[in-house]
C-alpha cells in the first residue's frame, strides 16, 4: 500500500535530513508517493508566500506531512512561526503534539503530550499606546473545555496502552488559577473514567527539576501549549540532544493529515555541509509510519536508531548506517 505524503524540506539542513529519512523509510519496505512543497523562510524571501489557503486545502487529500525545518536569519521573528507552523496546527486541527524521549542508555522512555492549538499561542492579546513610554502589551492564554479535554483524553488513552499506565499533569495551578483550574478539574474528571491509569500532578518548575534529576518518574505527561514547548526541548536535552528529538503534530480524529517533524531547527550555520544529524528526522518519519499503521517498519527503524552512540559520521553516512541495520 502506497501512502501519499506531503514533503516540506523547508530551510537549511531540512534539505539534507529529509531525503535521508525518506531513503530509510523506503529501505524499510514502505512505499511512498511524495508531493514536494517549497515553503519556509527562503520561499518567503523570494516571493512573500508563507502558506496560502489553497495549499492547505490540497493537503487535506494527503495521508501525512513530513517537515524538515523552517527559518532563516533574514526573516523577522514570528513570520514563519505564525504564518506557517501555527497556521498548519490551527487549520488542520493538529491539536496534539506528541514527543517521545529515550534515555541515552536506553533504560527508560517517556512521552510528553502537549496541547497544540490553544493557550498563549492562540494569538489573544495586543498593544496599548505602542511605542510610547506608557506602552502596554498583553498576551492572553486561551483554554477551552473542549480543547483541554480532548488532549487529556488522548493522553489517558496513550497511558493506558503503555506498560506503566501512569499519567502526570504538569501546570502551574497555584499561580495560573483560571487556566490551571480548568486543566486540573478536567484532568481529574476524565481520570475517573480510567481507573487503571495512575495519576500525578507536578508544577512546571518542579517538573523541570525532575526532567534533569529523575526523569524515570515519568511515563506519560500531559500539559498545555507553552509549558509543553519548554518541557519538550528540555526533554530533548536530557535524552541525548536535540538532534535525536522527534515529534508528531497529530489530528487523532484523522479529519486532516498529521504533520511530523524533527525539532532541531534549520541550523543555517552548518547547512549544506553534510554535517547535520538526521536521526531526529528519521525517528519523526518512524512516528509517521506508526500513525499510518506501518507498525513493523516503524519498529524496525526505531531499533536501527537505538544505539545512538555508534551513529556517527556525515548526514548521509548516518543514514546509510541506519539502512544497514534494518
Amino acid at each position: 500500500m502506497s501512502h501519499r505524503i506531503g514533503v516540506i524540506p523547508g530551510d537549511g539542513i531540512g534539505h539534507e535530513v529529509i531525503p535521508v529519512a525518506l531513503n530509510v523509510v523506503r529501505a524499510a519496505g514502505v512505499e511512498l508517493d511524495c508531493v514536494d512543497y517549497d515553503l519556509g523562510g527562503a520561499r518567503y524571501l523570494r516571493d512573500g508566500v508563507v502558506l496560502d489557503d489553497a495549499t492547505i486545502e490540497e493537503w487535506r487529500s494527503l495521508d501525512a506531512l513530513l517537515l524538515g525545518a523552517v527559518g532563516t536569519p533574514d526573516v523577522p521573528p514570528g513570520v514563519i512561526e505564525r504564518g506557517l507552523l501555527l497556521k498548519m496546527r490551527f487549520d488542520l486541527d493538529l491539536y496534539v503534539n506528541q514527543r517521545p524521549f529515550l534515555a541515552p542508555d536506553g533504560s527508560h522512555d517517556f512521552i510528553v503530550i502537549r496541547e497544540n492549538t490553544e493557550g498563549t499561542y492562540a494569538g489573544e492579546g495586543g498593544f496599548l499606546r505602542k511605542n510610547t513610554p506608557f506602552e502596554v502589551a498583553t498576551q492572553g492564554s486561551v483554554n477551552t473545555r473542549h480543547g483541554v479535554e480532548r488532549c487529556v483524553r488522548y493522553a489517558f488513552e496513550l497511558a493506558r496502552s503503555r506498560e506503566r499506565k501512569h499519567l502526570t499533569l504538569v501546570h502551574k495551578t497555584n499561580v495560573l488559577t483560571f487556566a490551571g483550574d480548568l486543566w486540573e478539574r478536567t484532568f481529574n474528571e476524565v481520570a475517573a473514567e480510567y481507573p487503571d491509569v495512575a495519576t500525578a500532578y507536578n508544577h512546571v518548575d518542579a517538573a523541570c527539576i525532575y526532567f534533569v534529576e529523575d526523569p524515570k518518574r515519568y511515563d506519560v505527561i500531559v500539559t498545555d501549549n507553552l509549558f509543553g514547548d519548554i518541557l519538550t526541548d528540555l526533554g530533548g536535552a536530557v535524552s541525548g540532544g536535540i538532534g535525536f528529538a522527534s515529534s508528531g503534530n497529530l489530528n487523532p480524529d484523522r479529519t486532516s493529515p498529521s504533520m511530523f517533524e524533527p525539532v532541531h531547527g534549520s541550523a543555517p550555520d552548518i547547512a549544506g555541509q553534510n554535517k547535520a544529524n538526521p536521526v531526529a528526522a528519521i525517528l519523526s518519519a518512524a512516528m509517521m509510519l506508526e500513525f499510518l499503521g506501518e507498525d513493523a517498519a516503524a519498529t524496525a527503524i526505531r531499533n536501527a536508531c537505538s544505539d545512538t552512540a555508534t551513529l556517527t559520521g556525515s548526514t548521509t553516512e548516518i543514514g546509510d548506517l541506519v539502512v544497514a541495520r534494518l
